[in-house]
Parts: structure tokens; C-alpha cells; sequence
């Protein structure tokens, strides 16, 4: 029965609706219904991940006897996610970010000589993959249990000019000891360029709060040196006694939008505390660099779940990925995925009573 390996769309739509851990998330402009999906482990951790851009849109978390704290910023339909990208600063709130997370400067590379001229959506640069890009797409769900989703998005060969058929798999699993695994894989027809990442806004104390009250530390001793576009120079800075060095707990920065450089993938690049609700979370990944982020202008505009209106302090971005700009770098990490070759990315966020 090919219904059974591959249901048509009504089958599809049927099982989900009678799937308590999937709801409706209300439909785009053009009438495209998004589901809604949640992830629960055995502590009563929830997280709920939405297709349109393979989105977390809620993590909560118990904190007391039957209470629970909801830890990132986003939505409560579709359409706000759709809307927020038609903002001069698109906010990018709790997507997955590709083809190519961060500023590509002048929008342009070249990758075996030839010389690919991408959408610039920042000025003169591109940034997070363009206009249509994997965080305002729809991805397929592959594959969803109790505590683990697989969603899948084919971006296509020059895509926002981008070379090459890529077809990408990200999988969110929710551990029994409050750890979040996000793994990426990706595959291309033709070479191309790839840095994938996620882009929650955390705020420990909940999302209807300030950052300012809690503490950050970041186990890194540099950061990318960048111009006064915030473009990757090429050289590193060591931040070792400035503003920039969070190697012990400091509070929260109110305005960063930094790279920093991972020294040692063994242990967690960066801690986030909340003493009011007594949680912290740690993050670990494979990759370089860290670009944390805080301060984004939300032109008062952005209304989010349970209609708090979110401004600049409402959450923090620990944006885990290859460096910024790579593809024009000689002396930064290969951005480059061969047609024969898998890129793999992972990162963890690993939620804990303290």
C-alpha cells in the first residue's frame, strides 16, 4: 500500500490532527498550514517545534511543583513568525539559519574559480541566507517520537544564488537529563558553502522578562576582530581583560553581537544563570565559534506569546557555527562542502537546577 510508506497529504493532515503532541499553528498569507510538534521527557520538560523554518517556539521548563517557566522568545501562530521577516532587522526568532549563518561580505565568494554573487539583504553584505532563506521556508517533518523530530528542507541549486541542490536534516533530541542535541546533516549536489545554526533567543527568567538579572560566562579568550560593519576583518582580538571577557560570570551584556573563538569543543562554551528561577543552561557544539547575540532592534513591533511585547533585552542568542565570512578568509575554517562529503553539525543545550 504506497499510502503506508508515503501518505498523501490528507492522510498525512489526518494523522497529525489526531496526534495530541501535534497541533495546528495556524496558516501563512498564501493559505500554507504549519504544524505544530512537542518534544517531553520524563522531568516534564516541553518543547515545541513548529515546520516553518524547523522553529523552537516554546521551551518549558519545571521549576517548582506543577510550574513551569517558558524560556524562549516566539509566537503563538505562523503568520507573526511570517510577518516578523518583512522587518528591516528580521529577527530570525528561534529558526534554523542557512544556507550561510552571518554576514557574507559584499554577498560574494568564490569557490573554485568561479565567483557566486549571493542576494544582499544587509546593505551591501548577506546575511543569513538571504531573502528566501531555510528560517521563512517550510521544512518536511521526516520523522517525530515523544522526545525526538527530524524536519528536513531541499534548498535548491542557486537559491539566493547559492550553487548546488542541498538538502539538509536537522534533528532535535530531548534527553531525560534536560539536554536539547540538536544534529545537522547536509548533502550537496555541486560544492557549495554551508554554515548552519540555531537562532533562539534564551531568557532563563522567562520570556516575558529582561536578560539584565542573570549571568553569562563564555569559555573563550578571543573573539573575531570585525569592521565597522561588524564584517570579519580576518585577525582575532584577545579579550582577556575587556567588556568581552565573560571567562567568569558576569551579568548579562545589554548590546553584543560578537564572534567568539572556541579553543576546546570538550567542555560547555557558554553558561547562562537565572538565580530567580535557580536554572542555568549550558551549551556545547563541535564548531569554531560562538557569535552571542543581544540587543536587536525590534522597532516596537514584535509582539509575542501570551501578547508581551518584546524589546531589545528580551532574550540572548548563542548563535554555535563556523565563522562568519569564512568563504573570503584563507586562515578561517573550511566553509566549503564538496559534493561527495557530508557537513555534520551538533550542538547541545543542556538545561539544570542549580
Amino acid at each position: 500500500n504506497q499510502n503506508m510508506v508515503n501518505p498523501d497529504k490528507t492522510t498525512q493532515e489526518r494523522i497529525k490532527k489526531d496526534n495530541k503532541n501535534i497541533t495546528s499553528f495556524g496558516c501563512t498569507s498564501n493559505g500554507e498550514e504549519s504544524f505544530c510538534y512537542t518534544l517531553r521527557n520524563s522531568n516534564g520538560l516541553e518543547i515545541a517545534i513548529i515546520d516553518y523554518g524547523a522553529t523552537i517556539q516554546s521551551i518549558k521548563m519545571p521549576i517548582s511543583s506543577g510550574k513551569k517557566v517558558d524560556v524562549v522568545l516566539g509566537f503563538n501562530h505562523v503568520s507573526d513568525y511570517e510577518k516578523s521577516f518583512t522587518l528591516s532587522g528580521a529577527p530570525f526568532i528561534g529558526a534554523v539559519v542557512g544556507r550561510y549563518a552571518g554576514r557574507i561580505k559584499n554577498g560574494s565568494f568564490k569557490l573554485n574559480d568561479d565567483v557566486f554573487q549571493l542576494n544582499r539583504n544587509l546593505g551591501q553584505h548577506h546575511l543569513h541566507g538571504g531573502k528566501t532563506n531555510f528560517s521563512n521556508s517550510f521544512w518536511n517533518v521526516i520523522s517525530h517520537s515523544n522526545n525526538c523530530i527530524t524536519l528536513e528542507y531541499i534548498s535548491k541549486d542557486l537559491e539566493e544564488n547559492y550553487p548546488g541542490d542541498l538538502t539538509v536534516q536537522v534533528t532535535y533530541n530531548l534527553s531525560d537529563i534536560d539536554e536539547l542535541e540538536i544534529t545537522y546533516t547536509a548533502k550537496t549536489t555541486k560544492d557549495t558553502i554551508i554554515n548552519l545554526t540555531q537562532h533562539s533567543y534564551f531568557n532563563l527568567d522567562g520570556h516575558e522578562k529582561t536578560i539584565e538579572n542573570q549571568k553569562l560566562q563564555v569559555t573563550c579568550s578571543e573573539i573575531l576582530e570585525t569592521d565597522e560593519e561588524n564584517v570579519p576583518t580576518g585577525n582575532f582580538s584577545n579579550i582577556i581583560d575587556t567588556s568581552f571577557d565573560f571567562l567568569t560570570f558576569k551579568k548579562c551584556p545589554t548590546k553584543i553581537d560578537t564572534s567568539f573563538v572556541i579553543s576546546d569543543n570538550s567542555t560547555s562554551v557558554a553558561t547562562l544563570k537565572s538565580t530567580e528561577n535557580k536554572i542555568q543552561m549550558q551549551v556545547f557544539t563541535n564548531q569554531p565559534s560562538v557569535h552571542i547575540y543581544v540587543g536587536g532592534n525590534c522597532e516596537n513591533k514584535i509582539i509575542g506569546k501570551n501578547n508581551v511585547n518584546y524589546h531589545a533585552l528580551s532574550g540572548i542568542c548563542f548563535e554555535t557555527q563556523n565563522y562568519p565570512d569564512a568563504p573570503n578568509h584563507s586562515n578561517f575554517p573550511n566553509a566549503i562542502l564538496r559534493k561527495d562529503e557530508t557537513y555534520n553539525q551538533k550542538t547541545s543545550f543542556k538545561f539544570e537546577k542549580i
